[in-house]
């Protein structure tokens, strides 16, 4: 889960570069599409840092389909020698689920990795009572403790917690930053806190104006090595990571920015280069 937390809590909670076209405020972020209009979600995101004179970076490219009543999901990330914070990293993901009111609600993943080793490849299914998960080459084993059925349907898969968390309501009064968000990648559950630090301005590639300042805090539930369980994992940063995270008209709160300071590279910056909403075309 090391890789995927890195890639999908990192690159993938990056964003900017707003575009929403024809979308109004609803109840919920997810009334309209429950209502009866599709929306396409184009994600696309950047990360740059520096070692020495060697210009470190990352990208991740997600466009979501949200319709009625089902939702998918694709993915691609790729990284390039981002140490501690972001491995190199070369993976194809893809979800799909059910809308509903206030979440969206997992049903299969599919990840595939090309890191020119394992090559693993893993497919999970949600059903009643736990979570079927298939592997390829299988895991060693899956963590002390294991995550329990329990678990991980109270968790999605990390297209779907990432995407969904920006699509979940914010009642007034309570946490603009959310959370926590819930991930089981087949094997290893984690939980990313965000700890709201306050309104600020923001100026991105993609993005000018308002948004919070969350402060990211990640435990290790189950299915890690034993003694790993509950501690934080964001190693190699110095002070806390930080997602800011900006509330759109159409009611989603979608990261803009991420930035983390590290005992090795200096500075790590992540932002969307392209971040759009727009109606869906159905037959």
């Amino acid at each position: 889960m090391k890789k995927l937390i890195a890639a999908t809590s990192l690159i993938a909670l990056a964003a900017g570069g707003v575009s929403v076209a024809d979308t109004a405020p609803a109840d919920t972020p997810l009334a309209s599409i429950k209502a009866g209009d599709p929306m396409k979600l184009t994600y696309e995101v950047k990360a740059t840092a520096w070692a020495l004179f060697i210009p470190i970076t990352g990208k991740a490219n997600f466009r979501a389909e949200l319709k009625p009543d089902t939702y998918s999901i694709k993915g691609k990330v790729k990284t390039t020698g981002l140490a501690d914070i972001l491995v190199n990293y070369d993976m194809d993901l893809a979800s799909s689920g059910y809308v509903r009111d206030d979440h969206l609600q997992p049903y299969a993943y599919v990840s595939q990795n090309h890191d020119g080793k394992k090559n693993r490849r893993v497919e999970m299914t949600y059903g009643s009572s736990d979570v079927a998960m298939t592997a390829n080459p299988a895991f060693g084993n899956l963590g002390d403790p294991a995550a329990t059925p329990p678990q991980k349907l109270d968790a999605s898969d990390p297209l779907t917690a990432f995407i969904g968390h920006g699509f979940m309501p914010r009642p007034a009064g309570e946490n603009p930053c959310g959370g926590p968000m819930k991930i089981f990648d087949g094997r290893q559950l984690t939980h990313l806190h965000f700890e709201n630090a306050g309104l600020k301005k923001v100026r991105t590639d993609g993005y000018k104006g308002d948004a919070y300042e969350c402060h990211v805090t990640m435990d290790k539930v189950a299915g890690y090595k034993k003694g790993e369980a509950n501690k934080d994992t964001l190693t190699g940063i110095d002070g806390p990571l930080k997602m800011y995270m900006a509330p759109l008209p159409n009611g989603t709160v979608m990261p803009v920015k991420i930035q983390a300071d590290t005992d090795k590279i200096g500075t790590v910056t992540l932002q969307v280069s392209k971040l759009k909403f727009e109606p869906l075309a159905t037959d």
